[in-house]
């Protein structure tokens, strides 16, 4: 069994706190992309946990850094969930330049260009999907969950996740992809009882895909991208 303990003042005594860790699986349908019709491909679904009757959760229970690197013109992660105040590196693996910047969705950010070997860093203060782009790859993008809680995960290859820590209690459930239209999202919503013990498994989900329509984005200063060499740094 789990032990968490918290110091209550007014009473002068540590009252013991169930917690648990909670997993369960999610399956996309309905999707047009190649790794998931192919390969069974279900990562990068974030699923949270919030209290049902909307109260305040604990800070610092989930690390406060996070990395998403650039590596062969790809961000990696392709999707991270932090809590809000967390730090993101961008650190850049590649022999080329990038810029990673979000002009809309959450926070907006610019890190400007930089070269291959250095990083640079974001603070994420406010909650949101955040969703990132290269100012000069216009084939890169991800997104980073910015959540006010500790207790989320993303979803694995295989669909799986598991969040750690949960203590006993009543929670709705949140679920975000980035191919699924907010109404499926919504639907997707539920609440949940967490009881004291080692482990809680729950119910697996279905995110579907249908009604999702790709849309091309712009470049940080809103402007369509300029064909291949149209950059003077190294591409």
């Amino acid at each position: 069994m789990t032990w968490l303990w918290r110091i209550s003042f007014s009473l002068g005594c540590l009252a013991p706190v169930w917690a648990a860790n909670v997993s369960g699986s999610v399956a996309l349908a309905d999707s047009r992309d190649p790794s998931v019709r192919r390969h069974k491909d279900f990562s990068g679904v974030v699923v949270w946990l919030t209290p049902a009757n909307g109260g305040s959760v604990p800070a610092g229970r989930q690390p406060s850094k996070a990395t998403m690197a650039q590596i062969e013109k790809h961000f990696k992660p392709h999707v991270l969930a932090i809590p809000v105040g967390g730090v993101v590196e961008f650190p850049n693996f590649d022999p080329i330049y990038h810029n990673a910047f979000s002009s809309y969705d959450g926070q907006v950010f610019d890190v400007h260009l930089y070269p291959p070997g250095t990083s640079r860093s974001v603070v994420f203060k406010l909650p949101g999907i955040v969703r990132v782009f290269c100012n000069i790859h216009p084939t890169m993008s991800a997104v980073i969950a910015v959540l006010e809680t500790p207790w989320f995960a993303v979803s694995g290859r295989s669909g799986n996740w598991e969040m750690h820590g949960v203590p006993a209690g009543q929670y709705k459930l949140h679920v975000f992809h980035e191919r699924a239209t907010e109404e499926t999202l919504h639907g997707l919503e539920q609440r949940v009882t967490i009881t004291g013990g080692d482990s809680v498994t729950l119910a697996p989900l279905t995110v579907s895909e249908a009604g999702y329509i790709p849309a091309p984005h712009k470049n940080k200063y809103g402007n369509d991208y300029p064909p291949p060499g149209g950059y003077s740094v190294t591409q």
